[in-house]
Formats: structure tokens, sequence, C-alpha cells
């Protein structure tokens, strides 16, 4: 039975506030796109001007994705694929979310101390954290995992947002199930897609050109 609630808690906390937040987190990520390095520093600002913003970020996402990251690596440990035996859709996609689950956990564990780590250091501030997002997609090695990283976790998003819907009875017949898929693995491809559109843009070149700038400020004023 604990184990039965455990689930439900996983499946509930990884949409609501984690998935909420993920979209949340393309949204100002994709700022960038639309108004280059002030249109990402402006979306950023206005997060960090939030009242309370530690207690939010604290009990809304990282406790709930500290939960929600272990208990899922405990599932993916019970797991038992056997898409040797029967290749079915839903046979991949159950073994899909559990390795996309291990990679997303990975990866977002390394961006948090890339990024919100570093500000809580005081080695960057929030005005430099595109600069800094810069400066790690130029390296080939480190934008290939970044890659990887936003396209695992899309996935493991939009398809446990399908698992969310059928484990909590919002989807219950065959054809409901089916149209929802589809809705999931379309959701799938354009947040991915935005996701990548996005790291190419911090690895332009009018994003080093900006920071030089910033830089070259910062260091006349000092």
């Amino acid at each position: 039975m604990k184990g039965y609630y455990s689930r439900k808690l996983h499946s509930l906390l990884g949409v609501i506030p984690l998935g909420l937040f993920f979209l949340e987190h393309l949204i100002t990520n994709f700022s960038a796109v639309e108004g280059g390095l002030d249109g990402f520093n402006k979306s950023v600002a206005f997060l960090n001007g939030l009242p309370l913003v530690i207690v939010l970020e604290t009990v809304l996402i990282y406790l709930p994705l500290l939960f929600h990251g272990i208990y899922g690596l405990y599932i993916a440990y019970q797991a038992k694929p056997n898409v040797n035996r029967y290749g079915y859709e839903r046979n991949w996609r159950y073994t899909l979310q559990r390795v996309s689950g291990i990679v997303t956990f990975v990866f977002i564990i390394w961006h948090v101390y890339d990024t919100r780590f570093q500000v809580a250091l005081g080695q960057v501030t929030h005005e430099e954290l595109g600069g800094l997002m810069h400066n790690i997609v130029t390296q080939p090695v480190f934008f290939i995992f970044y890659l990887i990283g936003v396209v695992s976790t899309s996935f493991h998003f939009a398809n446990g947002l399908w698992s969310f819907l059928v484990a909590w009875g919002i989807t219950v017949g065959p054809r409901a199930q089916r149209v929802s898929s589809y809705i999931c693995m379309i959701l799938f491809a354009v947040v991915a897609i935005m996701f990548i559109v996005t790291l190419f843009v911090f690895r332009s070149a009018e994003f080093d050109q900006t920071t030089a700038f910033i830089n070259t400020v910062k260091a006349v004023i000092s």
C-alpha cells in the first residue's frame, strides 16, 4: 500500500510542480531566442525578483525534485524491461521512460551545479548566467551533453505526462490513451526543438560579443 501511494505521489510531483516548472524554465530560456541576452536577463531578473524566491524554489522545486528523482531511481532499479521479447510501442516507452529518468536526474543535478550553485557561491551573478551558459555550450563535449540532457528531459516529461493521465484515470479507454499519446509525443517534439534552438542561440557569437562587452564595462567601472 505504501508503494502504491509513493508511486502516485511520484507521478503527481512529476507533473505538479516539476512539469510546470519545466515549462516555465523552457519559456525563460526561450526568451534568449526572442530577445537575446537582454531578453534572457530580464526573464531571469523577473523570476529572482519574486518574493520569497528561495522558499519557493526549495518547496516547489528542490524537495519535489529530490523525491521524484531518488524514488524514480528506485523504480528504474525495479524495472523489468522486456523489449527483447515484446517490441511493442508501450514496452519501448516503458523502458525509455526509465532510461531517460536516470539521464535526466544526472543532467539536472549537473545543470543546477553548473548554474544555480555557482550563483549561490557568488561565482557569478544572475545577470551573468547568459554568458555562463554561452561559455558552457561552446565547449563541444558539454554542448553534446546538454543536447542529450534536454532531449532526454523533454521525453521524460512528455511521456511521464501520458503515464500520469493513465495512472490517475484521466484517460481511461484505449482511444483516449491513443489520442493522448499522440498529443504527448507532439509535445515532446515541440519542447525538445525549442530547447535545442535555445542551446544554439546560447552558443552563438552574439552572446559572446554581448558578454565580452558587459565584462569590459564592469572592468572599467571597477
